[in-house]
């Protein structure tokens, strides 16, 4: 039948397309199935983690030999049902020129075969790149211990109510805007069978909290993911050291309970969640799109090159915007339609909104540029 097994805890099967090179991860989310996934719960009702979705990237990487994940951006929260399960997919297309591959999350209710699948999330897969940062010094020179008292009470003041799946946060200490934390897995779940755990890795984000930072105030989940890369799988016990970036962002280093290199996560954008009163299955997140007049005109020597974008092939597309990218001599203005929803209208171009990732990892790295 051309089925291949996951080999995963979240994923039963592969399937490579007969026509392209292009993979397809099948899979279930189920409360009944995997009940720590209930102790993740967002204004009242069970989302599947953040770090859940690097986990799925992950592992899809890792089939095809892409072990860096270069952007993951969680784009509609998914809601776990008290009953029954989530049918998911998680889809990776042909390499580019340059090996990158683009990875795209989808999901629906697995009775309801009739309703259009939900995409969830959509990044970039590119090649593994230099080894991690070991946190052998611990606790870290010159850290104040942080008191955890009640830390969990106030999150759930914010929306965010865990349990004890994700109740992992054991010690934290804070050296200026740096964060250090220590977080364990429940003994009743097991780690091996995963590249990092989400239960553990969400665990150990919430002392992303703790950074005294003013926007720290509210409780915040995980937004968009860069540079994210497994130097070793299975940890079940994890040292983080949390360094904010100077747009906001945050990086991580992650270890393993001695101080060997686990993880590394270049930037993390947070954001804030809505309250637990307006919580429903598509409101956890809210872009609001503000329409802009164009006053005046560009100088006269301002040199910009503009790119179109779209089409029915995502990874040809992505790599001719790419392409453009990286042989342009000025700044440059990608135009898609229909990549993204502006008016709650369908996304109807997945090329250009994949380019929308690639985009944005190129801002990264030259700010302002596009």
């Amino acid at each position: 039948m051309g089925l291949g097994a996951a080999r995963h805890p979240l994923l039963g099967a592969t399937v490579m397309m007969a026509d392209s090179d292009r993979l397809v991860f099948t899979g279930r989310l189920s409360i009944g199935s995997q009940p720590w996934l209930a102790d993740h719960t967002v204004g009242g009702v069970a989302v599947f983690p953040g770090t859940g979705f690097v986990e799925l990237a992950v592992r899809a990487g890792d089939e095809v030999g892409c072990g860096r994940i270069e952007e993951l951006t969680v784009e509609t929260p998914l809601i776990l049902p008290e009953a029954g399960g989530m049918a998911v997919q998680v889809v990776v297309e042909a390499a580019d020129g340059t090996g990158c591959r683009s990875v795209v999350v989808y999901a629906r209710d697995e009775n309801a075969v009739d309703t259009p699948w939900t995409r969830h999330a959509t990044g970039l897969l590119a090649a593994s790149g230099s080894g991690g940062s070991a946190l052998t010094q611990w606790p870290p020179a010159g850290a104040e211990p942080v008191d955890l008292d009640g830390f969990h009470d106030r999150l759930a003041d914010g929306g965010l109510v865990y349990g004890p799946a994700f109740q992992g946060l054991k010690a934290a200490w804070r050296r200026g805007e740096e964060v250090f934390a220590e977080a364990d897995l429940p003994e009743n779940l097991e780690s091996g069978a995963f590249g990092l755990h989400p239960a553990v890795f969400e665990a150990a984000l919430r002392a992303l909290a703790l950074s005294g930072a003013p926007e720290d105030d509210a409780a915040l989940l995980p937004s968009s993911w860069r540079g994210v890369q497994l130097h070793a799988s299975g940890a079940g016990a994890l040292r983080v050291h949390a360094t904010r970036l100077h747009d906001g962002d945050v990086a991580l280093a992650v270890a393993d309970a001695t101080g060997e290199p686990v993880a590394t996560v270049e930037s993390l954008e947070l954001r804030p969640v809505l309250a637990p009163a307006a919580a429903r299955t598509d409101s956890l997140y809210r872009l609001v799109w503000t329409p802009v007049e164009a006053n005046g005109s560009a100088p006269a020597d301002a040199a910009v090159e503009v790119v179109r974008a779209g089409g029915s092939d995502v990874a040809s597309t992505v790599s001719e915007v790419l392409e453009a990218l990286q042989s342009a001599v000025s700044h440059v203005v990608v135009v898609t339609r229909g990549a993204v929803s502006v008016a709650g209208e369908d996304v109807s171009d997945l090329a250009g909104a994949a380019v929308w990732g690639l985009v944005r990892s190129a801002q990264s790295e030259d700010p302002g540029r596009f």
